[in-house]
């Protein structure tokens, strides 16, 4: 199988000694997006996945899942339907309750587009259109632009482990902020999803 990210790689590895180095520890890009998932289910998975470690979220998922007979994701009507107790059951707090069923909702209103619309739609428009949803932010959208919709520059400037693992590379005393991320995710464009894949595994000192 062609290392489809090896000149993405390549660029990051170029641009200084700090990213040569990491890129040459971890190998190459293995960023594993799932295409086939529609905007609803991507938006319910990350909502699902919220301050979990991966292993908790799977767990909550596979209970959503097991609710219903079908085996398939449910679809927006059938989490409508599904009542506050059974969606408790499953692992999932009031809040992200009220979540996915609004994000339930907004599906069957037309708000949350279908996967073709989406893949037509320009990154920063899906991002504004999506964050007017209850408990939808920047972050959750952005990894439905990166995981579903196979988009190759996204740097989700809010997320810890993108920050920290710039910290633990540059061997920083702080985080950048999110806005000084931003700026220095600018180098890396039109990679920044690689980008963001390789910050994920800088290892802890």
């Amino acid at each position: 199988m062609p290392d489809l990210y090896q000149p993405a790689s390549t660029f990051l590895a170029s641009i200084d000694e700090d990213w040569q180095r990491h890129i040459a520890a971890v190998g190459p890009c293995l960023h594993q997006p799932h295409p086939a998932r529609d905007p609803y289910e991507s938006l319910v998975r990350a909502i699902a996945y919220q301050q979990l470690h991966a292993k908790a979220g799977d767990a909550i998922v596979g209970r959503l899942l097991g609710l219903f007979d079908s085996g398939a994701f449910p679809r927006p009507k059938q989490i409508l339907a599904a009542s506050f107790e059974q969606m408790r059951s499953c692992g999932f707090s009031a809040s992200k309750i009220a979540t996915i069923q609004g994000i339930a909702q907004a599906t069957l209103d037309g708000v949350v587009p279908d996967y073709a619309t989406a893949l037509a739609m320009d990154d920063e428009a899906l991002i504004e259109r999506l964050i007017t949803l209850r408990g939808v932010g920047r972050w959750t959208v952005e990894m439905l632009l990166i995981y579903s919709l196979e988009r190759p520059d996204i740097l989700p400037a809010d997320d810890f482990g993108v920050r920290e693992g710039y910290r633990r590379m540059k061997g920083l005393e702080v985080q950048p902020t999110r806005r000084q991320m931003i700026e220095i995710g600018r180098a890396w464009s039109p990679f920044r999803t690689v980008a963001a894949w390789y910050l994920w595994r800088v290892p802890s000192r």
